[in-house]
């Protein structure tokens, strides 16, 4: 008989707690569908007494979670820590240094390393395998590398942030189901419920989903991951009104990371945008996430599911475990590492793009006249300014301008012509529409 795929584990919280009763609620199902079984040998956590849930008395607990790399009985080490620097890179560079195949989850760490360890991998001739690292559950680097391999991909982009698509969905129900709040309020309730952390500023501000944009982007590019090349801006600033304004106009609020590689180099993003109602991805509600992509031959997929939490998550990490058992497994982002492409950031000024942009103003005369020659001098078309309310408590109202497809730099040369303008009470929110 085969001998089975040994484990080394390290990180017992939510995932690696999912990893291992999947590994045993599933044991008979996943040794058939491997060929051999798949079994962990030790473990590795920073409290050795906390009570997990799951019996660890069977596996060997190592306190020193590098030295996972060296254990004799490992074949595979799965990272489950987390944090882009620190233990786990350590880990990571030490197992694949080894011989030992990788699997992680830790989107942050591939992100900012994965080119160093995809070299590192293939000099060892070890596995390195992230399918966890984006959208939880969902096969999507699967299908990009694999599924979609013979393809020119043109576009990747979708919904790559639980958090933030909680928060939209929740702001934009009926108020008889808790909707038409501001984001605070929303933000708080998320917390409450274990949607959001206690601090949410990777997630609110974009750089959870930017990290996961910069692995998807280097999979379907072939381009070397490069997420300080991704523009990143979030959701805090968007407010119940502006979700009234974009159901009015026939669009719905999402965060979306979207990345490009064109001829005048990589464009990657994330930012607010209004998707069209009759888009898949206006449809996206709660937690879920769902990414598209755009082949020149297989046309556009969609990949949709949970992309967080215990059981997905370990549903992937245990896929690539899979993967591994059965001997298969190529390059980290598709292509052998010297073979990636060093990018070049694409000029977002030259995009064309229709907009949506927001401003809370004073109610007084001439402020539509400011903006509209604002406007106009940088050569922005109009194609709708609408203005909502007769002046608040603060003798504020809100206007919203919806502008004909142009270049991005005339809309952000527009908003700096208004920087300091005494009609303006707060910055604007400027939000991409979905094309």
């Amino acid at each position: 008989m085969t001998k089975p795929l040994r484990i080394a584990l390290a990180g017992l919280g939510t995932v690696g707690g999912g990893v291992i009763r999947l590994l045993d609620a599933n044991a008979a199902l996943i040794a058939r569908r491997a060929g051999r079984g798949i079994e962990i040998v030790a473990v590795s956590a920073r409290d050795r007494t906390k009570d997990r849930g799951v019996d660890l008395s069977r596996f060997e607990w190592v306190d020193d979670t590098t030295a996972l790399a060296a254990h004799p009985d490992a074949d595979v080490v799965v990272e489950l820590v987390g944090g882009s620097d620190g233990p786990a890179l350590t880990l990571a560079r030490a197992a694949l240094k080894s011989g030992k195949g990788f699997v992680t989850a830790n989107k942050a760490m591939i992100a900012h390393h994965g080119l160093e360890l995809a070299r590192a991998a293939e000099q060892a001739q070890a596995a390195l395998k992230f399918e966890a690292a984006v959208a939880g559950g969902i096969p999507v680097i699967k299908g990009l590398r694999e599924g979609a391999a013979a393809n020119e991909i043109a576009r990747v982009y979708g919904i790559l942030n639980g958090t933030c698509n909680f928060i939209l969905s929740k702001m934009e129900a009926p108020r008889e189901q808790g909707g038409g709040r501001d984001f605070a309020e929303v933000l708080s309730e998320a917390q409450a419920l274990g949607y959001a952390e206690a601090d949410p500023t990777f997630d609110i501000d974009g750089v959870d989903a930017a990290h996961k944009l910069s692995i998807l982007s280097s999979i379907a590019f072939g381009t070397q991951p490069a997420f300080g090349g991704v523009v990143a801006n979030g959701i805090r600033h968007v407010i119940a009104a502006d979700i009234a304004e974009a159901a009015a106009l026939g669009y719905r609020i999402r965060l979306i990371g979207i990345a490009e590689d064109g001829p005048n180099g990589l464009f990657q993003r994330v930012h607010p945008h209004l998707v069209p109602i009759d888009h898949p991805l206006a449809h996206i509600t709660g937690a879920t996430n769902a990414v598209v992509a755009e082949g020149n031959f297989v046309g556009r997929l969609l990949f949709q599911g949970a992309g967080a939490g215990d059981g997905p998550t370990a549903s992937a990490v245990v896929a690539d475990l899979i993967d591994i058992a059965r001997g298969e497994y190529g390059p980290a982002f598709a292509m052998p590492a010297n073979s990636l492409a060093e990018h070049t950031p694409a000029d977002t000024g030259e995009r064309r793009a229709r907009a949506y942009v927001r401003f809370t103003v004073a109610d007084k005369v001439g402020v539509l006249a400011e903006i509209a020659a604002a406007m106009r001098d940088a050569g922005v078309s109009i194609e709708s300014l609408i203005q909502r309310g007769s002046g608040g408590e603060d003798g504020s109202v809100l206007v919203a301008i919806v502008t004909h497809e142009g270049p991005e730099r005339s809309v952000a040369q527009a908003l700096e012509k208004l920087r300091g303008s005494q009609s303006l009470l707060g910055q604007p929110m400027w939000m991409h529409i979905l094309g």
